[in-house]
């Protein structure tokens, strides 16, 4: 096993380049999981990763060992704390990180059966927290617009907690393309409509439309999708847009299995 010591070794920068830009994680295809939970979740979906980091905290972690012992045939380096410290943002440095290839899916829109649509979501933990309810309530497809933060952001892959590695997911789709070719019906949550969350049908093939929690779902998106609304009967004037997600989801799912 190697060990760096040194912020000027090229393996390093390279993996400090992907925790922190967005640009570099697209251009190289790859991103950096934080911890022992994502990594179990990665492997769980039938994949491995490209190399594995640890640090002295990853010896005495069983969690970690067992993961390791799992992946044999995967580099394995050991950095220093400090060196490890600076490509995390955890308060409490995890132990272990991996370098992955960011997957990519093929599925065709039309094959899709119950999906997410979201437009210009820019808070990485409201964007994580949509990825784990789309991929705990069963969706098969996530499609993002330009405006969405980085799916495969180190914020957005803690935040969705290996909801990823469950989802077809779909970065700069033109979301509109995607409404026209669905082969199902579209709901756009909208704080004002004529129709309720609970008095639609939700069965067969849908797709929710969730937007930016300042500006909504813009007008060309709202009008390939019918209009509901969350019936909000307590003194506030909207719902976070992750909350208001996760609501549109299970209803779904509480109707499919009724």
């Amino acid at each position: 096993m190697k060990h760096i010591t040194s912020k000027d070794n090229p393996f390093y920068k390279e993996l400090h380049k992907l925790a922190s830009s967005a640009r570099h994680r697209n251009k190289a295809g790859q991103t950096l999981l934080d911890g022992a939970h994502l990594l179990d979740s990665y492997i769980a979906s039938g994949k491995w990763p490209i190399h594995l980091v640890v640090t002295n905290a990853a010896a005495s972690d069983p969690e970690i060992s067992s993961l390791i012992r799992q992946l044999p045939d995967v580099l394995l380096t050991h950095f220093d704390d400090v060196l490890f410290a600076e490509l995390s943002e955890l308060k409490t440095v995890s132990g272990v990180l991996a370098l992955i290839a960011i997957p990519h899916s093929d599925m065709l829109v039309q094959n899709s059966r119950f999906a997410l649509l979201l437009e210009n979501i820019q808070d990485p933990g409201n964007l994580g927290s949509m990825l784990r309810s789309a991929a705990a309530a069963g969706c098969d497809s996530v499609y993002m617009s330009k405006g969405c933060a980085d799916a495969w952001s180190p914020k957005v892959l803690r935040a969705a907690m290996g909801g990823h590695f469950a989802l077809n997911i779909y970065e700069h789709a033109d979301l509109c393309s995607v409404a026209g070719i669905f082969n199902g019906s579209i709901y756009a949550a909208a704080l004002q409509a004529a129709s309720s969350l609970y008095d639609s049908r939700l069965s067969g093939n849908i797709a929710f439309a969730i937007g930016n929690e300042g500006s909504g779902l813009s007008n060309e998106l709202m009008g390939r999708s019918t209009a509901i609304t969350i019936p909000m009967p307590g003194k506030v004037e909207s719902l976070n847009a992750a909350a208001a997600a996760a609501i549109c989801l299970f209803e779904a799912v509480r109707q499919r299995n009724i």
